[in-house]
């Protein structure tokens, strides 16, 4: 097993932009969730699977982050609300979210094995720490596995570890 770890986002290009990432943000449950990976990784088909089972879209591809609250806030960039790309369909408009408070990270990794029982790893983003796992977008497990990580995250459940 690896030991705990925290990553550190760097900011955006200058002041109030905030981090630019590379990932699209649902609501899960109440509870914002970050898809983060490269094109093509998995986001937008992972997003679209947790959306057609009842979570809310915030932001496809780039969202913006801020800190407010004591929490990590994500909000669609303005360009870019309500639409997602639907690989094979095109650029579909649906129902969002302005903001979301931020509860996971996910680095999505298709095709990579995942640790089976990794120790605990956190992203800081804007000064926040957040929970960070890894996961294939595309296995059949990948919706459930980020329930189980929100239900984690806003502690209605628990790790044996």
């Amino acid at each position: 097993m690896n030991e705990p770890s925290t990553f550190e986002v760097s900011s955006g290009l200058g002041p109030g932009d905030g981090p630019l990432i590379h990932a699209s943000c649902v609501a899960v449950e109440g509870c914002g969730v970050v898809l983060r990976a490269g094109s093509g990784q998995g986001k937008s088909c992972l997003a679209l699977r947790l959306i057609d089972q009842g979570a809310a879209l915030v932001g496809d591809d780039y969202c913006r982050y801020w800190a407010a609250d004591g929490g990590l806030w994500a909000g669609p960039q303005p360009a870019l609300a309500g639409m997602i790309e639907v690989r094979g369909i095109g650029l579909v408009e649906l129902p969002y979210l302005p903001k979301i408070r931020v509860g996971v990270l996910f680095d999505l990794c298709p095709g990579q094995p995942i640790e089976r029982l990794p120790m605990a790893q956190t992203v800081r983003i804007e000064g926040v720490e957040i929970p960070r796992y890894a996961l294939d977008p595309f296995h059949n497990d990948a919706c459930a596995k980020v329930r189980l990580a929100v239900r984690l995250a806003t502690g209605n459940i628990k790790t044996l570890f």
